[in-house]
């Protein structure tokens, strides 16, 4: 087969990325070795260096030394540890890999929190003879930290307790008292294994004959991974302007997540300023649309200023600009962290001065208890609050990952001490009140959805006066109770009764009286209920404001599609007579303007179609959203 038959047949497989980590001498490194000999992924010539490697630095007597295979480190190979992440690639028929074997000793928790940021899955080894151990958690936290939701639990070394099934079994209940107090919604699934005797690795083992799931390279194989490049929110940060002469000027960078076409319109955070799209280049020339992860150089229309480390965003993708934010930390160096001490921090392309303000409290890996500290020392893993010098465009991790991270360094040395990850952001520069803090409580969100057996949810109705929003959200509440949910239903006119009887209609009361209502929803989400909101919400930045204050799977815009002309004739309110008239000034649709979602996760068209069509439609969408587990 020449390479271009070779490139032919596995461009279009699917690309897996994945780390192995826990705690020192578990195996990682070993496991790599057998899977990548077994899988007849190791050349020849590869093949006779390692046996030479073998006989100088192995620790397995006369056998091959398959840890040799990514120690390639000189200290590795004389401490037979792993030291820094090793990568190495390798396909089957079914998938490609890249494989980070990353180091299992406390020293270098920061190099395995490195392989972490880019992986999609992590194989955690456990040794079978010691049980789960405290490394073993603290890779595990961190993995979870990193928004890696898959987990392979590998009990390696099971040759050495007789293959034993009730071994086998302590340590997955042991393992699954720990990681359910992280998040009950990760996904994990177990294998025992023995590295050095290719059991259960590449091929099953008959030594196990009670263990009746697939060898761990099938389930590599065959898991689903989901895309984690956004497709909804198109972001492109600038790495590099290009500007080769008067007549060109480009913007380079990697799009980091979504897509773009010639001719879309675009906005420059932070500075706000819109243009469109004039040429989009790739490494082959001018294409006409890009998608993530590509790397692209992008013109624009008008000659605006744009900088390394802005972000280029699309009209219907807004992205958070603030230089005060909540997140969590992994501490890397030997030297204490002291609050409001100056550090640089860099996000992406741009560096700026910053300090963190408060620790809000550091996680105790063994039980994860949140406890109060004035500092962190080497591997804590804490969660603070951070103050830039500027104010910048960024995103929370757990949604989008690649705008959500950020490293920090010592201004002195130029060491970085720690890396973090987003996790709220305040589109303020700071709260009104130097002495209000959030209060986590012991109970968390999690807890509360469980005990009533459903997952919370906010669902925001918007459109015009008339369109049919309270009487459909009616209805949808009604049906939700009898099923046995738990809800609450949020009216625009019944909250202008009470919570908000001080505002008016103009704009800035409209958008005032969707934050209030945001915020009040907000914490019956954090309750464990299902908020059903019917507002006209007539402007979308007020409504990518309600979104941004909630995680990713917690929001929902519900565009109730009704053309004004109808909710002219329906008129259940003679408010459109009324406003017609000149009776109500600043009335949507006829004196203030209506702005339709672009994106809405949900349309529903109601001319010619019964209550009861309707509430079936958006029930059918959120079953499985609200179903626990």
């Amino acid at each position: 087969m020449d390479i271009k038959e070779f490139l032919k047949k596995h461009q279009n497989k699917s690309m897996l990325r994945f780390i192995t980590c826990g705690s020192v001498d578990d195996g990682k490194s070993t496991l790599i070795g057998r899977i990548l000999y077994d899988s007849h992924a190791v050349l020849k010539d590869q093949m006779k260096s390692l046996e030479k490697d073998s006989k100088q630095h192995g620790t397995t007597g006369d056998a091959v030394d398959l840890a040799l295979l990514v120690d390639g480190l000189h200290d590795e190979r004389q401490q037979g540890i792993t030291i820094d992440v090793a990568y190495r690639f390798f396909h089957t028929n079914k998938r490609k890999f890249i494989i980070a074997d990353t180091p299992g000793h406390e020293q270098f928790t920061r190099n395995m929190a490195t392989g972490s940021s880019t992986a999609e899955l992590a194989v955690i080894l456990i040794d079978a003879r010691k049980g789960v151990l405290t490394q073993t958690k603290r890779h595990s936290f961190i993995t979870t930290l990193m928004g890696i939701k898959k987990l392979i639990i590998a009990v390696n070394k099971m040759d050495l307790v007789d293959n034993s099934e009730a071994v086998f079994n302590n340590i997955v209940s042991d393992y699954n008292n720990f990681i359910e107090k992280i998040d009950e919604k990760l996904e994990t699934q177990f294998i025992p294994i023995s590295a050095l005797n290719g059991d259960n690795v590449v091929y099953r083992s008959e030594h196990m004959n009670w263990y009746k799931g697939e060898s761990l390279l099938d389930i590599l194989e065959n898991i689903p991974v989901e895309n984690k490049y956004n497709k909804d929110h198109f972001r492109l940060a600038v790495q590099y302007v290009n500007r080769p002469n008067s007549e060109f000027r480009g913007f380079c960078g990697m799009i980091n997540s979504g897509h773009i076409a010639v001719g879309e319109d675009i906005i420059i955070s932070p500075s706000k300023k819109r243009t469109k799209v004039l040429e989009l280049l790739d490494c082959n020339g001018a294409v006409e649309k890009a998608n993530a992860p590509s790397m692209i150089t992008l013109r624009c229309t008008d000659e605006i200023d744009i900088s390394r480390g802005d972000v280029i965003t699309k009209l219907d993708s807004s992205i958070a600009i603030s230089n005060y934010f909540k997140a969590n930390i992994v501490w890397m160096s030997e030297n204490a962290l002291k609050p409001n001490t100056n550090y640089i921090f860099k996000l992406r392309h741009k560096e700026t001065n910053g300090f963190i303000s408060k620790i809000n409290y550091k996680t105790d890996i063994n039980t994860l208890d949140k406890k109060d500290t004035d500092t962190i020392n080497l591997n804590d893993i804490a969660f603070v609050d951070i103050e830039l010098e500027t104010e910048i465009p960024i995103d929370i991790y757990t949604e989008n990952t690649g705008m959500g991270n950020f490293i920090i360094i010592d201004k002195l040395s130029n060491n970085t001490v720690a890396c973090g990850m987003v996790s709220s952001i305040y589109k303020e520069k700071k709260p009104k009140s130097e002495n209000i803090t959030w209060h986590d409580s012991k109970v968390s969100q999690i807890h509360r959805s469980k005990l009533k057996n459903q997952n919370s949810l906010m669902l925001w109705f918007t459109g015009l006066s008339g369109a049919g929003k309270s009487t459909i959200a009616n209805e949808l509440e009604k049906m939700l109770y009898e099923k046995g949910f738990h809800t609450y239903l949020l009216d625009g006119d019944n909250v202008r009764y009470g919570l908000n009887r001080d505002l008016g209609f103009g704009k800035d009361d409209r958008s005032e009286n969707i934050r209030r209502i945001a915020e009040a929803a907000k914490l019956m989400v954090d309750a464990g209920l299902i908020v059903i909101s019917a507002f006209i919400s007539p402007f979308r930045k007020d409504r990518e404001m309600a979104r941004s204050i909630y995680n990713k799977y917690e929001f929902l815009e519900v565009y109730i599609d009704t053309p004004i002309e109808e909710c002219s004739k329906r008129d259940p309110k003679g408010l459109y007579k009324k406003a017609l008239s000149g009776e109500i000034g600043s009335f949507t649709g006829i004196s203030s303007p209506y702005e339709e979602p672009f994106n809405p996760d949900i349309i529903v068209k109601t001319t010619d179609r019964s209550v009861e069509s309707c509430v079936n439609e958006i029930f059918d969408i959120i079953e499985e959203r609200i179903k626990l587990g």
